[in-house]
């Protein structure tokens, strides 16, 4: 009986492994990265802790009545470290680290009245504080959680003015005081710095949304992000969609990229599926469509239309020599890409027709061909966008009507590749070359990029680079938000 049950669990846990969507987009931070972050994550925790507001401190010690107000930190000097904490997110750590306050005091003793400045330092400031980090309900990275512990080992307080060594003995006491209230500060700031700044940060990434007029991309992650000591690695879905159908979606079944480098700062990985979505969502938006006709026809490749199909258009109609003629390719099923170590290409089939435009009239056919295409793809990032440049590298056209024809087309097919490549696969450059972005927040950036092709999925290792502050960037959000609120 326990061996069946056994083998039941491990049949389910099998199938529910095979059922798993994979990801079609994985990202890798490796703590070469988060190297770089520490720096403007300490500029950022300093620039939080430095806003802290305390309250005013009011009290009496024997003969003593004190009022401390307007309590400034000045001055932070942070020892602290970033780092990976497995299963969990990421662990900020301060150490043995002071912070430089400055009081405006109130002091009335018998009849003596005193007013002025203390210039105070707390010392052995210890910081602890863990992120968690979970993909929420949207499929977007967040930090779900926060624990934090903070302590201060001492404060020491100067006073200033002429009764400053006169009260000297009882700065322990103010101190004792402003050391308790300070401590209960630390994590409060550093809570609201990672539950409401950062996690509006990472509202930055797209998660669903559109790319162009015609399809939108969905990048939402597909379960919570994997950590370990040296990496933080997340899965998303990384498909595109018709913006019109967003419902009709093409079927993941490419291979699931494996990212085993951990040199550069960060690895995005992109599957087959990556690129066959977008393929698939722009042919059934109707995208791939062309007519190249009038001003857009080459003149060479128009002659050489009109060459080839001069003995069609004398039978058809001798009056149609004169008129201009029309090249429509359409793409008769959704094109697929293949990935392989030696680099990327797309397989395309078309539909080519030959037509005549008689000015007023219906166009006359004069040939209906198809078009097998193979073009070879580079992959390129820029910032954080990815393009694709395409170049015609295999062309092959037969006749729809007879195997005659076909013979007859085969002097067509150089001088035909030759203008699509010309006058075609520029417009679709041209607009390849504006690229999709890659999920990362605002003003972070992709620099020093290397790709690199594997047999299903192609890797691109890069380092980072902060285009503005996570105050800045944190800022305009909220600066945009409340524009559109307007």
């Amino acid at each position: 009986m326990g061996l069946l049950k056994v083998s039941i669990i491990f049949l389910l846990s099998l199938i529910t492994m095979t059922l798993a969507e994979p990801p079609g987009c994985k990202i890798r931070i490796t703590d070469r990265g988060l190297e770089m972050l520490k720096t403007e994550t300490k500029r950022f925790v300093e620039e939080e802790l430095s806003n802290i507001t305390m309250p005013e401190m009011r009290g009496q010690e024997g003969r003593f009545q004190y009022t401390i107000k307007d309590v400034k930190i000045t001055e932070l000097n942070l020892m602290s470290d970033l780092r990976f904490q497995p299963d969990v997110g990421l662990l900020f750590e301060v150490q043995n680290s002071s912070i430089t306050l400055n009081f405006q005091r109130r002091i009335l003793y018998w009849l003596f009245y005193d007013e002025g400045a203390i210039n105070a330092s707390a010392e052995g400031v210890n910081i602890f504080t863990v992120l968690h980090l979970r993909k929420d309900g949207e499929g977007r990275l967040k930090i779900s959680n926060v624990t934090c512990n903070a302590s201060i080992a001492k404060m020491r307080a100067r006073f200033g003015g002429t009764l400053g060594r006169v009260y000297d003995f009882i700065g322990t006491f103010l101190t004792t005081g402003m050391r308790f209230v300070l401590n209960k500060q630390i994590c409060p700031a550093l809570n609201h710095a990672a539950l409401v700044l950062i996690n509006q940060l990472l509202e930055t990434i797209p998660v669903r949304t559109e790319v162009d007029t015609y399809v939108g991309i969905d990048y939402s992650l597909l379960n919570d992000p994997v950590v370990t000591e040296t990496s933080l690695d997340m899965d998303f879905r990384g498909m595109f969609y018709d913006l019109k159908n967003e419902n009709e979606t093409l079927v993941n079944y490419a291979v699931n990229p494996v990212v085993r480098e951990y040199d550069r700062m960060i690895y995005l990985a992109l599957s087959e599926y990556f690129f066959d979505s977008g393929l698939f969502s722009y042919f059934k938006g109707g995208l791939f469509q062309m007519q190249i006709a009038n001003e857009r026809m080459p003149k060479d490749l128009e002659m050489l239309l009109r060459t080839t199909y001069l003995g069609t258009i004398m039978m058809l109609n001798p009056a149609l020599m004169e008129h201009p003629l029309s090249l429509e390719l359409e793409v008769t099923s959704p094109p697929r890409s293949t990935i392989k170590t030696s680099g990327a290409s797309v397989a395309v089939n078309c539909n080519v027709k030959v037509l005549v435009l008689p000015p007023g009239k219906p166009a006359v056919q004069l040939s209906s061909m198809t078009m097998e295409g193979k073009f070879n793809a580079k992959v390129s990032m820029k910032g954080k966008r990815l393009a694709i440049h395409l170049d015609l590298r295999r062309f092959k056209i037969f006749s729809n009507q007879s195997a005659l024809e076909s013979l007859a087309l085969i002097p067509l097919q150089g001088p035909l590749k030759t203008m699509l490549q010309i006058s075609v696969v520029p417009l679709i450059n041209n607009y390849t070359k504006r690229g999709v972005q890659i999920p990362l927040p605002d003003g972070i950036d992709f620099i020093e990029e290397v790709v690199e092709y594997h047999n299903g999925y192609i890797i691109v290792g890069a380092n980072l680079h902060f285009r503005t502050g996570l105050r800045e960037i944190i800022e305009r959000k909220l600066s945009v938000e409340t524009d559109n609120s307007i």
